[in-house]
């Protein structure tokens, strides 16, 4: 045996620098007889078929977006090009709509009981939203710590905003705080005679607000939610530097939920914009539309009153798109200032 051949068996390079064993040329880590293009090429995979896959992928996704599509086509946009173009037309579901510009725009600013309309439901939003999202932390806040018959108390709370604004639970309200109902004669006994709190146009409003307070079960729950992600090391700190209960709840409760606080309210007021058949029922039917002197004309009824009872459709459709834009107007200013009141987890970092 060669001294060559010893070193390469007891694993050292020969003198010429290759790997024992190898072909001599040949580029490390490839095989004999293979070129490094050649194993590039065969390890790639085939252009033809990823592509074909690719696009069995993106025809799968938009066949399953297909049925969403036509159905946000047809029973939203579609409708809301009709009222637009019938906002500017003279329509009353019998004869072929008339363009008449911007008169039923103008109308509206020269109608009293549109502008009482917006009254009451600006009442009706800036009382109501905010004592809802109060009673919704601060019962959030009682419930987020563990305690006995705690499932039990959720349901509970939670089962008003099952029911919604439906029709039964107004007729309800309506049963309770009539004349000489059981609220009514149950604050009789206090001597406070209120004489009918639906009847009265100073308690009817309140009432509905009651009403619409009652119901805080869903954003209750979506508090809960953001309470539980709060760390509970942060209120064992702020505890040791001496910081009392509403320190702890200024500094670091109410930040650390802001974003659900923020989504809170804007559903909230979204929603409350558009209230109507709570409205509607308390109030009864009949001849007195609105309630005690318009106490509970709501934007929503008016709306209903005037294309469905008037079929004045034109005037609805106008009333209809004032409503999106303020709605709209006042979307736009809560994402304009919660810079100033919302923290992120990504700006904190």
């Amino acid at each position: 045996m060669t001294p060559t051949t010893t070193r390469a068996a007891d694993g050292v390079r020969p003198p010429d620098g290759t790997t024992p064993g190898a072909t001599p040329g040949a580029t490390p880590g490839t095989t004999p007889g293979t070129t490094p293009g050649a194993a590039a090429r065969g390890a790639r995979p085939a252009p033809a078929a990823g592509r074909r896959q690719g696009r069995r992928e993106t025809l799968a996704g938009y066949l399953f977006l297909t049925p969403w599509c036509i159905g946000i086509l047809l029973l939203t946009l579609g409708p809301m090009l009709v009222s637009l173009y019938l906002a500017f037309t003279d329509y009353n579901l019998f004869d072929s709509p008339r363009w008449i510009g911007f008169k039923n725009f103008r109308d509206l600013f020269e109608d009293d009981r549109w502008w009482t309309s917006v009254q009451v439901t600006l009442k009706y939003v800036l009382i109501g939203t905010p004592l809802k999202l109060a009673a919704a932390l601060a019962v959030a806040l009682l419930l987020v710590k563990p305690r006995k018959g705690q499932g039990f108390y959720r349901s509970a709370f939670y089962a008003p905003s099952l029911i919604g604004a439906s029709v039964s639970i107004g007729v309800v309200w309506r049963a309770i705080f009539n004349d000489n109902a059981v609220v009514d004669k149950s604050m009789s006994l206090f001597g406070w005679d209120v004489g009918g709190w639906i009847g009265d146009p100073d308690w009817a409003l309140p009432t509905l607000i009651t009403l619409t307070v009652w119901q805080f079960g869903a954003p209750m729950v979506i508090f809960l939610a953001g309470l539980k992600q709060v760390p509970g090391e942060l209120y064992e700190a702020a505890e040791m530097d001496g910081a009392g209960r509403w320190r702890r709840f200024r500094s670091i409760t109410l930040p650390m939920i802001s974003p659900v606080l923020f989504f809170n309210l804007l559903l909230e007021l979204i929603h409350s914009f558009q209230v109507f058949t709570s409205a509607v029922v308390i109030a009864g039917s009949g001849t007195n539309t609105g309630g005690p002197g318009d106490s509970l004309l709501v934007y929503g009824w008016y709306l209903y009153e005037q294309g469905f009872r008037n079929l004045r459709m034109g005037y609805a459709a106008a009333m209809a798109w004032m409503l999106m834009l303020g709605i709209g107007l006042v979307t736009a200013v809560l994402f304009r200032t919660q810079r100033g009141w919302v923290h992120y987890e990504e700006d904190a970092q």
